[in-house]
């Protein structure tokens, strides 16, 4: 296999309402078959993705936006967020009243009982209001944590040098470590393929995706994207819902 293509989830590869375009199954699975090796890379955790792992045939992937990489079932690279650092931002957190969803690689947990932030932000990826756990993140490793904060309170970036804070929804951003991104998972994973970089594409939408298109051989921003992540994208296709992966890899000579 000569190239790889990444693909992001939300917004790319799933649409609205969280389906699979059917346009989109076959271009994979015909892009496959050509030979070009397909990954995913995502900021969901990985017991979010395994379902459309296995329907569309793939057995690596990028996660927590890049804090946890696996290659044909096996984990090459894992960047936890440490404990110490994440009692702090739960204690700020909790003065200024934003709540705080923790993730291992197997499940998510509040540190609330309920708040509707938390429960308006997760619908939108079909996930339930997660149960409340004391202390989760001194108990397993977490990989990435939600704060449920909106642009007007945020103000966390200057007082925590140890986290990158990336906005994914309205009330909420992704906490990883600093310095960590999709970009930097996905050069973990082609270094075990043996892959170049100028043979890397990747297909994104969001905030998270920025770093990723910049730095792969080939970054296509769906239709649907915004507009930073368009600007830094090598191409622009249609929107997810208008058979944009099918037109965008024709467009990049993939298909």
């Amino acid at each position: 296999m000569s190239k790889i293509v990444f693909f992001d989830i939300d917004g790319t590869l799933l649409d609205d309402h969280k389906e699979l375009p059917q346009s989109t199954r076959e271009a994979i699975i015909k892009l496959q078959k050509s030979g070009v090796y397909t990954a995913l890379a995502t900021g969901r955790a990985p017991f979010m993705v395994e379902p459309l792992l296995k329907e569309l045939g793939m057995e690596s992937y990028v996660s927590f936006n890049g804090q946890f990489v696996v290659f044909n079932g096996n984990v090459i690279f894992e960047n936890p967020l440490q404990p110490e650092n994440l009692s702090e931002l739960e204690k700020v957190a909790r003065e200024k009243g934003h709540p705080i969803v923790y993730m291992n690689r197997s499940t998510l947990k509040a540190n609330v009982d309920y708040d509707q932030r938390i429960e308006e932000s997760l619908e939108t990826l079909q996930l339930a209001h997660p149960q409340f756990h004391t202390d989760f993140y001194w108990q397993t490793t977490i990989y990435q944590a939600l704060l449920f904060v909106n642009k007007q309170e945020e103000a966390y970036t200057d007082q925590f040098s140890e986290f990158d804070f990336i906005r994914w929804h309205e009330n909420s951003v992704d906490v990883i470590p600093k310095g960590g991104s999709k970009a930097k998972g996905i050069q973990k994973l082609i270094e075990k393929l043996g892959f170049e970089m100028e043979d890397v594409y990747a297909f994104g939408d969001g905030l998270n995706d920025i770093e990723m298109l910049k730095t792969v051989g080939t970054g296509v921003a769906m239709g649907n994207a915004l507009r930073q992540v368009k600007e830094v994208a090598d191409v622009v296709t249609t929107k997810v819902d208008q058979d944009g992966i099918a037109k965008g890899l024709k467009r990049v000579g993939l298909l």
